[in-house]
């Protein structure tokens, strides 16, 4: 699986280096995606991928309604609908904090790319697909995620499921709440209600590296036709350090991977 994940970059910037002139491979500060795209990288100047790269398997677009996420037992937190679930992504992106006035490190949100796995799930290395990625992400990427998602959007590669990110509560207008956005890209490019906005049902701790994995979640519909629910599983890193300065230490982003599976909804 970890081929997939590097073709998936590898093909992001020979497409990108061919349609705009960036510099891959070739190690300019000038660009945040040429630079990222180095030869210590896998990705350099004698990378063999073509700029019209496609996949040679199906990754995207297949049916998930016999797809069951296996969440631990003994717990009733994280409880999958009886009904089949509609779309399932595989996320990579930053879990944003600051630092409060108790030195602890307070959630500000996130921002991360959703990419539709589904012709997948049913393969063995699907379990381990998210560390995989994770390796990729945190070891190969040093680009930012708002700049990755601005070069898979440019290139328009096929597979873009949606994006998330977090918006004003739209209920009290107080606080941020979750969107996965679904409107820039697909078959549901410019639908205007393909998005949720969400609120909290359940919450555990990540059952791999509580500390290092942020947790699973179970979130449901406020506003949006796109799912009445989702869940946050297979988290890899995106936890802050247990400790900060407050007054001294800055904003900052913790790169993290995980799975979200999508229930409900009227779009389909």
């Amino acid at each position: 699986m970890v081929a997939i994940v590097n073709k998936l970059f590898a093909a992001a910037a020979a497409n990108l280096a061919a349609s705009s002139g960036y510099g891959y491979g070739s190690g300019s500060t000038g660009s945040s995606y040429g630079s990222g795209y180095g030869s210590g990288s896998g990705y350099g100047s004698g990378s063999t991928w073509p700029s019209n790269w496609q996949p040679s398997f199906q990754l995207s677009g297949c049916s998930i309604d016999k797809f069951v996420p296996q969440f631990p037992s003994s717990q009733t937190q994280l409880v999958a609908p009886s009904q089949p679930p509609k779309f399932i992504g595989l996320a990579f992106g930053v879990q944003n904090y600051t630092c409060s006035n108790t030195n602890t490190f307070t959630s500000t949100g996130a921002v991360a790319e959703l990419i539709d796995v589904s012709c997948i799930v049913y393969e063995p290395e699907f379990s381990t697909i998210q560390d995989d990625l994770f390796n990729v992400w945190t070891n190969l990427v040093p680009a930012s995620i708002q700049s990755i998602i601005e070069l898979f959007h440019l290139i328009d590669i096929p597979q873009i499921l949606a994006q998330h990110y977090f918006v004003p509560n739209p209920t009290t207008g107080q606080g941020l709440s979750p969107k996965w956005d679904f409107t820039s890209s697909g078959k549901f490019e410019g639908v205007q209600d393909a998005f949720i906005i969400a609120k909290g049902k359940g919450t555990l701790p990540a059952p791999t590296n509580a500390t290092r994995d942020v947790a699973w979640l179970d979130v449901v519909q406020v506003e949006g036709d796109i799912a009445s629910e989702v869940f946050r599983f297979d988290t890899v890193g995106g936890q802050p350090p247990a400790s900060c300065m407050y007054g001294k230490d800055h904003d900052i982003s913790v790169r993290y991977v995980s799975k979200y599976i999508f229930y409900g909804g009227s779009l389909a």
